[in-house]
């Protein structure tokens, strides 16, 4: 269904299929001792704060060309933060041809694009494992939209927003909307997958994963970090202060942790 916007269908009203994006990401850290994980946390917070989530959330609202209604945001005690906006059509009713392409979606700029009735959220959950000295911070957001752009098309920038692990992205068509003849139409653009919006340069850093329900138009896909380098997950020290012994068994628990993530299930772990 490749269509140039001269051979559009002409749709009866307003385009009523919702679109949704869940994107979630995971950073993993080994924090040994209490106060290393105190310190981890009181920095996951400071990093995405709700006023930097916001901002985040400001700029995807941008890219699909979406006013901002509404705002409400919430730092938590003792960790965590959550923003929800409400937004709605933006000025400009003509929808650029890069709209419909199977491709990555821009970085901020003056981009602005048909939207109508929507929601964009973000909520943190930074946690830990009570014994083994490994704490997550996880960030879900949400992108629902309402008319021509796919919120797929923020993709690119929530991606370059977030130093990330592990990504889970879920994209899914829901609803209906007709042409002139009455004929329903379930989908409005062509997606064979989520992978089609990431840019090359970041698919070659991660394994990914597909599980697609095309009949259904829900589409999911699942990204690993390939490169580890424990420098990169221990927090105030590098791996010179650990013995050899120490980096393998540290290493061994972050690759477990990752991949348990990644599969969706636990795995057997080592003994000690």
């Amino acid at each position: 269904m490749t269509l140039t916007p001269e051979q559009r269908i002409q749709l009866h009203g307003f385009n009523n299929l919702t679109k949704s994006l869940s994107f979630n990401m995971y950073d993993i850290c080994y924090t040994k001792t209490k106060d290393e994980r105190e310190a981890y946390i009181e920095y996951i917070d400071e990093q995405y704060n709700a006023a930097r989530l916001s901002k985040i959330l400001n700029n995807v609202s941008d890219i699909i060309g979406a006013h901002v209604l509404n705002v409400a945001q919430q730092d938590y005690v003792p960790q965590g933060a959550s923003v929800t906006m409400l937004v709605s059509e933006g000025p400009i009713v003509e929808i650029p041809e890069e709209s419909f392409d199977e491709s990555p979606g821009p970085l901020p700029d003056n981009v602005v694009m048909q939207l109508d009735k929507s929601h964009i959220t973000v909520h943190t959950y930074p946690e830990f494992h009570p014994s083994e000295g490994i704490s997550t911070f996880r960030a879900d957001i949400d992108v629902s939209t309402c008319g021509e752009i796919s919120p797929l098309k923020a993709l690119n920038y929530l991606i370059h927003s977030f130093d990330t692990d592990i990504m889970t992205m879920d994209y899914r068509v829901r609803g209906f909307t007709r042409d002139t003849s009455g004929r329903k139409l379930f989908i409005d653009h062509e997606i064979g997958s989520i992978q089609n919006y990431i840019p090359d340069e970041i698919k070659s850093s991660f394994d990914m994963i597909d599980v697609n329900v095309y009949q259904e138009n829900i589409f999911h896909t699942k990204c690993k970090l390939k490169e580890f380098d424990l420098d990169n997950y221990l927090f105030g020290y590098t791996k010179d202060k650990l013995s050899k012994a120490e980096q393998q068994e540290i290493t061994e628990w972050l690759k477990l942790e990752m991949d348990e993530i990644y599969y969706g299930k636990n795995i057997n772990r080592p003994s000690s």
